[in-house]
């Protein structure tokens, strides 16, 4: 037999026999996108379901000893960090990763503050048991204009260098002399603004090549001669990666600056396949059902009320608790330094007198109790008190934030962000925006309910008797409260002087 006809016969057997073990569906099932998408769904259901077993929080609305502010970045957190709790907290007891430290250090005994842009999965250091978590989520729309408008803001602060390369090395000298914290340190901007700070160089680049009239348009938000269009930001991996369902991923525990390994695939799985998203967003509601308090950015004066009365009350008690227990330790161990006369000089060491960096109380060593580490909440400070600081804090706040932001656009000037230049942007990239963030379109609602149902709690608690007590606090030092309150008086005691009056009437009448 001819062998090429041999060969054909073969090949025929061969595929009758593949035909008989492998049907065609199944090798269609095999193909390798049907099989990524199931080894993605298994991932994800596999790690959505041992988060959900996690949580478990039998009593939310008590503040436990640690409380962990969850921050999503362009929120309004660092309000709250600034003008509430840095006015509750002495700084001996914020953790060390409380935004101007890096390093966080579970094992600190005195650890009762941590506010930070790290995810959920910071919990995996922290006492699950012991910690509450609270964060304030913002309309995802707003969020994603906010971010863009920051990354920009701060990356055009470097183009008072001459050139890009000035621009790095002056910002690697500034950050290794100095110990504080650069924004380039910190999620997820350290990833954000040296984007845009080169995409910004190359721009102007590329303006001084082609001549001063070059740019064009006046749309801030998409004049490509001086900085990169919001549609073309919104697109960018980059942004795809670290803005887009950010608070969702951050809330989850799912950012690309997770502490666990094993979520980097959750995370890259959900991207690819966008209906596996609907396990995330059970997870990250779960645990907004769980977190003593959730904020609401677009309604700030009720959420700064809320979070005043809610968390701040329950800080002061705590603090005042632990303050009056410190201070008793304090006392018993200063009796028992009289049989220790050296003990003052064997503790010098931990003060250097040279330590210009302001070192916090407590750091060196703070499992023993000493007067050096007791630091009581600000004069014992009320919640009417708390909240008439936090009014003064936010105005001064803002004033330098927007006296910052100014300086910092004229770089790119006729650019120029604000509520009245977004009306300029196309509702095409308003709608990409949406539908590219609708986990956290999702999620944003689902906040808003239980800020709903919290804001529901709190106005029952205003008929407990310290409420109201913190309430008339804040009411009697208004200069027209001290007017009603005086009629009231004097109305009240010309009706006793009327029913005093017309009781001696009657009782000579009788007599008569």
């Amino acid at each position: 037999m001819d062998p090429a006809l041999k060969y054909a016969m073969l090949l025929i057997l061969l595929g009758w026999v593949i035909w008989d073990v492998f049907p065609v569906s199944s090798l269609v099932n095999a193909s390798p996108a049907k099989h990524d998408f199931g080894h993605c769904e298994r991932t994800v259901k596999k790690w959505a379901s041992s988060s959900l077993d996690l949580e478990v929080k039998e009593d939310k609305h008590t503040l436990q000893d640690l409380l962990f502010f969850l921050h999503v970045p362009r929120t309004g957190g660092r309000t709250y960090f600034h003008c509430f709790l840095k006015r509750l907290y002495p700084s001996s007891l914020e953790c060390p990763r409380s935004y101007d430290k890096l390093r966080f250090d579970p094992s600190k005994p005195n650890c009762r503050l941590l506010v930070t842009h790290d995810d959920y999965s910071m919990m995996s250091k922290l006492p699950r048991e012991k910690t509450s978590v609270v964060t304030i989520l913002r309309n995802p729309l707003d969020r994603v204009f906010s971010a863009y408008e920051f990354s920009v803001e701060v990356a055009a602060r470097f183009l008072v260098h001459p050139n890009l390369t000035s621009a790095k090395q002056m910002a690697l000298r500034i950050r290794s002399k100095t110990k504080g914290v650069s924004t380039l340190d910190i999620w997820p901007w350290k990833y954000l603004v040296p984007w845009m700070r080169d995409d910004l160089f190359a721009r102007r680049d590329a303006r001084k090549d082609k001549g001063p009239n070059y740019v064009k348009g006046n749309d801030s938000y998409n004049m490509e001669e001086i900085v990169m269009p919001l549609h073309e930001y919104i697109n960018d991996p980059i942004a795809r990666d670290i803005i887009h369902n950010g608070a969702t991923f951050q809330v989850a525990g799912l950012t690309n600056n997770s502490y666990l390994a094993e979520v980097h695939e959750v995370r890259h799985c959900v991207q690819k396949y966008q209906t596996l998203g609907a396990f995330v967003l059970e997870v990250a509601k779960k645990r907004l059902d769980n977190m003593l308090y959730v904020g609401i950015t677009e309604d700030h004066k009720e959420s700064a009320t809320m979070f005043g009365n809610m968390v701040g009350a329950q800080v002061i008690s705590q603090l005042m608790a632990s303050s009056s227990s410190m201070e008793g330790a304090a006392n018993n161990l200063s009796e028992q330094s009289t049989s220790f006369p050296d003990s003052k000089s064997d503790n010098s060491h931990h003060q250097d007198p040279n330590n210009s960096t302001g070192q916090e109380a407590g750091e060196i060593d703070s499992t023993i109790p000493s007067t050096e580490n007791v630091e009581t909440t600000k004069e014992n400070i009320t919640v009417g008190e708390l909240m008439k600081s936090y009014e003064v804090c936010i105005s001064s706040l803002r004033k330098t934030q927007s006296y910052r932001r100014t300086n910092s656009l004229k770089a790119i000037s006729p650019a120029n962000f604000s509520k009245e230049t977004r009306l300029q942007v196309p509702q095409m990239v308003l709608q990409q925006i949406i539908s590219l963030n609708s986990l956290d379109v999702e999620l944003y609602k689902y906040a808003q309910s239980i800020f709903a149902k919290q804001h529901k709690h709190f106005m029952r608690k205003l008929d407990t008797t310290d409420m109201q007590e913190s309430i008339f606090d804040i009411a009697y030092d208004n200069p027209l409260w001290k007017v009603v309150s005086l009629a009231i008086s004097l109305v009240c005691l010309l009706l006793l002087i009327f029913l005093i009056v017309n009781a001696k009437r009657r009782t000579s009448k009788l007599k008569i």
